[in-house]
């Protein structure tokens, strides 16, 4: 079971209700991260994913946050993020909370067990509606009572729209997760294209994104940011600069700093984790 973990010598698990906790928990993995929030500086990260082609049943994360030193912990606050392919989104003027399931069965598909759940959303003004398994939100509840979950999207659209800001033209973002990628379109700070795509190779993301290039008319000299499960000079970063020019990766960004610590590792694949605590 790949494991990491990255703590500051400040860290003091007697001190934790003045930290910020914010966690993200699906079947692709637990990760949690701890903010302090007198200094505004992120002083852990621990993460624990499943073996190459598995993944964690409920009672096995519900397992590692019991056995947690931390996790057992009171807090100043506590965020949960839980990463869905299945949601859409649905402007607010249009919403109406009493319909969410046919929202979401308008567009997708509900296995027995999904519990369906909203967000609202800042920028742009709408409400994501998505599924999650009901053991995990049963775990979410009983570990960490009065936590509504944030969908994945959430801290990600959030961080987008005040980045989209400072681009004078298209902002196309790709989000990878072990099974599945989103693909955001911002034109002069307006969100025009959002979409979730599966994928089984490096050939599926290249097809679906390129393709959203050609049909939006986006020209390939345009920036193609990536966050999530990849990094420079792996497949995805290699398969891509045969075709876009200029990619770059995007980390979390806020009113917060990091440890030395974390100095090593890739920001960018945790930025739902470590951006969330800029939601409301």
């Amino acid at each position: 079971m790949p494991f990491l973990e990255l703590f500051d010598e400040t860290l003091d698990i007697n001190s934790t209700e003045n930290y910020e906790l914010s966690i993200q928990m699906s079947p692709d993995g637990l990760a949690f991260s701890i903010l302090d929030t007198i200094r505004n500086k992120y002083v852990l990260l621990r993460s624990s994913e499943p073996d190459e082609n598995k993944y964690f049943a409920s009672d096995k994360i519900s397992e590692l946050i019991s056995k947690d030193d931390f996790l057992t912990k009171r807090y100043k606050k506590v965020n949960m993020v839980m990463p869905s392919p299945k949601f859409t989104l649905v402007p607010a003027p249009l919403f109406d909370p009493g319909k969410k399931e046919e929202y979401f069965k308008f567009n997708l598909n509900r296995d027995e067990n999904d519990v369906i759940i909203t967000n609202k959303l800042a920028d742009p003004d709408a409400y994501v509606v998505f599924a999650i398994q009901k053991s995990l939100l049963d775990i979410s509840g009983h570990l960490f009572p009065g936590t509504h979950p944030f969908h994945h999207t959430k801290p990600l659209l959030n961080q987008l729209s005040h980045s989209s800001k400072n681009v004078d033209g298209f902002l196309v973002h790709v989000h990878i997760e072990r099974e599945f990628f989103n693909i955001f379109v911002y034109d002069h700070s307006s969100l025009k294209f959002s979409n979730t795509f599966y994928y089984r190779n490096i050939n599926d993301i290249l097809y679906y994104v390129l393709n959203v290039f050609k049909r939006m008319n986006i020209a390939h000299e345009e920036a193609l940011h990536f966050s999530g499960i990849t990094e420079k000079y792996d497949d995805i970063y290699s398969g891509f600069a045969m075709y876009i020019r200029n990619i770059k990766f995007t980390g979390p960004a806020g009113n917060f700093t990091f440890s030395y610590v974390f100095n090593d590792i890739e920001l960018h694949r945790y930025i739902n984790l470590f951006s969330v605590t800029n939601c409301e």
